[in-house]
């Protein structure tokens, strides 16, 4: 059926102001783009008929699918569905199934059966009912001049299960498109101009069919090859080529072949390693150990961390020296060096993570620029540190240094320190 058009509207005031973030349109264009339908547009609108019929009608002049988030719950504030009633023709009426399930939801959390909650039974009957599971609210699938509308709920969690378990099984048998595959290289230490001059000829000679992105991060640049076409065999074995290529090239800086954030990198390492890891953070203020147990199966190699952020933890616990930070202060690569070796001889680890430094306007009281940082790694035999500089505020230069700290971690492991 050739590439199809998709469109993704958010309702909300909320949105609007900043008071929430939409994560709703993000997850959905990566379902769509996975299916391989472009997303071609993604719209915010307030809570107003006007703007909600005009976002509606612009974006099905463009778009093939159009999906809708927001406005479904049961307060006045929740026009979204009468709105498609009106806008698609139709009449409200008493869905049984869903009715069934907004009592049994109301008894089971011991709630009283309001008449406003039994109102979110009504739907439009020109829609087919995507069933929600999570929630009250139901999703909603209208089709018109063979274009389908999916209207969901704004809460995330109540989004997601409606599209997993009944529009994307859908939209699979709705639409067929060419296929659209991505493959990715993680690179650390280089910034992207630097491989761009590097990979200009395998760049140039890229098919048309193929595109390639550069996507800097924190002390990463991550490198997408994207391709669309028919043949689906055809297409893979070209970017598994290109990818292959292209990593070959910047050997020395490639850290995964795969859309994977680093902690999960680590922690694929030091589970096939039989490693272990323990952290020490002070400025982080423990935010290294969030995103490493944000990944499944952590606790197999992370055994812990001490957030050492007063000098009394650092001496106490880590066994600092007093007189190292009376002599070199608290952010010195001589106090970080003894943090890293308390952490190993505490935890009773393999390896090790140290990081001491100020993140904000603050830094003259201890002697040392704003943003200064120093880190260290260390094994039972080895230490090595690094000293930097941020220059953001407080939580830009907390988000830098766990990545930093992250990446020190692999070049440590990887020995590329």
């Amino acid at each position: 059926m050739g590439n199809i058009a998709a469109a993704i509207i958010t309702i909300g005031d909320e949105l609007l102001i900043g008071q929430v973030i939409d994560t709703n349109s993000a997850w959905i264009a990566q379902q769509l783009n996975k299916m391989g339908i472009d997303v071609l547009r993604r719209v915010a609108v307030g809570d107003s008929k006007a703007e909600i019929i005009t976002a509606l009608d612009e974006e099905l002049a463009k778009a093939s699918l159009v999906i809708v988030t927001g406005g479904l719950g049961p307060t006045a504030d929740d026009i979204t569905k009468p709105l498609l009633n009106e806008y698609f023709g139709g009449k409200m009426m008493v869905n049984e199934q869903v009715l069934a399930h907004l009592k049994e939801m109301m008894i089971r959390r011991n709630r009283p059966v309001l008449e406003r909650n039994m109102k979110q039974a009504e739907v439009p009957d020109v829609c087919t009912v995507l069933f929600n599971k999570m929630g009250s609210a139901p999703g909603m699938w209208f089709e018109k001049d063979d274009k389908v509308i999916i209207s969901l709920p704004g809460v995330p969690f109540e989004m997601v299960s409606i599209m997993e378990d009944e529009a994307l099984p859908r939209l699979k048998e709705r639409f067929t498109s060419d296929a659209l595959l991505h493959r990715s290289i993680i690179t650390a230490g280089e910034g992207e101009s630097y491989i761009a001059e590097k990979i200009k000829d395998l760049e140039e000679a890229l098919p048309q069919h193929i595109r390639l992105a550069y996507l800097p991060g924190a002390g990463m640049v991550r490198l997408r090859l994207t391709g669309r076409c028919k043949d689906i065999t055809m297409l893979d074995s070209e970017l598994s080529t290109a990818q292959a290529a292209i990593a070959a090239r910047i050997e020395h800086i490639v850290v995964a072949l795969e859309d994977i954030p680093l902690e999960h990198v680590l922690a694929n390492w030091f589970r096939e390693q039989h490693k272990t890891l323990g952290l020490a953070e002070s400025c982080t203020g423990g935010n290294v150990a969030h995103h490493l147990t944000q990944i499944k199966g952590a606790s197999e190699y992370f055994k812990g961390g001490i957030v050492s952020y007063s000098n009394e933890i650092k001496e106490q616990v880590l066994g600092v020296a007093t007189a190292t930070i009376d002599q070199y202060g608290a952010i010195s690569e001589e106090t970080v060096t003894e943090m890293a070796k308390g952490a190993i001889k505490v935890l009773d680890t393999d390896y090790s993570f140290a990081v001491t430094g100020i993140l904000d306007a603050d830094g003259a009281l201890y002697g040392v620029p704003s943003g200064t940082v120093w880190m260290a790694v260390a094994d039972k035999q080895h230490v090595v540190t690094k000293k930097f500089y941020f220059p953001f505020d407080r939580l830009r230069n907390k988000d830098m240094a766990t990545s930093m700290g992250m990446l020190m971690i692999w070049k440590f492991i990887n020995n590329r320190s």
